[in-house]
C-alpha cells in the first residue's frame, strides 16, 4: 500500500520528490515504521521503480500476451495495451517510467539505473516481437527492428506527454493514425494493424 501511494506520488512530483513525510501523510503509516521499511530515500526510490514495473507487466506485457501470438499481433496488442495503460492513468501522472527517463536522463547513479533497465526491457522486448514479425514475413519493408521500436517508443511517449499537457485524448488517437500508418508502409496486415486503437477512456 506504501508503494501505490509512492508510484501515484512519483508520477506526477518525480522520484526526488518522494520524502518519507510525505508518504507518511498520504498512506496513513508513520515516518518511523516507513523509514524502517525503507532505510533510506534512496532505497524508497529503487523500491517504487520495482512495485511501477511489477505494474506496468501487469497492465500492459501480460494482457498483450494473454491475448495475442507471436509476431505482428503480438506487436499490435503491446502497442494497443500501452496505450490503454497510459490513457486510463494508471499512474496519475501518466507512464511512470516516461517521467523518470526525463527526470532522470542525466543524473548517474543506482536509481537512473533502475529507470533505464525498466526501459531497456520493455524496448527489448517490443524488438523481439517486431524481430518474430520479421522473421514470419509480416513487415517486409522493415529492415531494422531497433529503428522500429525507437520510432514507436517516440509516438508513446509523445502521446502520453502531450495528453498530460493539454488535457486531451486526441494525442492517443493521433499516435495510433501513425502508428498504423507506419506498419501498414512496412507492409503490416491491414486487418491486424487496424486493431491499433484507444479502447479506454481518460481520466
Amino acid at each position: 500500500m506504501v508503494l501505490a501511494h509512492a508510484i501515484d506520488a512519483a508520477s506526477v512530483d518525480g522520484l526526488e520528490g518522494l520524502t518519507i513525510g510525505r508518504l507518511a501523510d498520504a498512506s496513513g503509516h508513520s515516518k518511523s515504521g516507513i523509514a524502517t521499511l525503507f532505510g533510506s530515500k534512496e532505497q524508497l526510490q529503487l523500491a517504487t521503480i520495482a512495485a511501477a514495473r511489477e505494474v506496468f507487466v501487469d497492465r500492459v506485457i501480460a494482457p498483450a500476451r494473454a491475448r495475442s501470438e507471436r509476431g505482428l499481433d503480438r506487436l499490435v496488442a503491446l502497442i494497443s495495451a500501452w496505450l490503454e495503460y497510459s490513457d486510463e492513468r494508471v499512474f496519475r501522472g501518466g507512464c511512470f517510467f516516461a517521467a523518470t527517463s526525463v527526470e532522470y536522463d542525466a543524473k548517474p547513479g543506482p536509481v537512473r539505473d533502475a529507470v533505464v533497465a525498466a526501459s531497456t526491457a520493455w524496448e527489448d522486448y517490443l524488438t523481439i516481437s517486431i524481430e518474430y514479425a520479421m522473421a514470419a514475413g509480416e513487415l517486409p519493408r522493415l529492415e531494422e527492428a531497433r529503428q522500429l521500436t525507437f520510432e514507436i517508443v517516440s509516438f508513446l511517449e509523445a502521446a502520453n506527454t502531450r495528453s498530460l499537457l493539454h488535457a486531451s485524448t486526441e494525442p492517443y488517437d493521433r499516435a495510433a493514425v501513425a502508428l498504423r500508418s507506419r506498419l501498414l508502409d512496412l507492409g503490416g496486415d491491414p486487418d491486424m494493424v487496424a486493431s491499433i486503437t484507444r479502447t479506454a477512456t481518460a481520466a
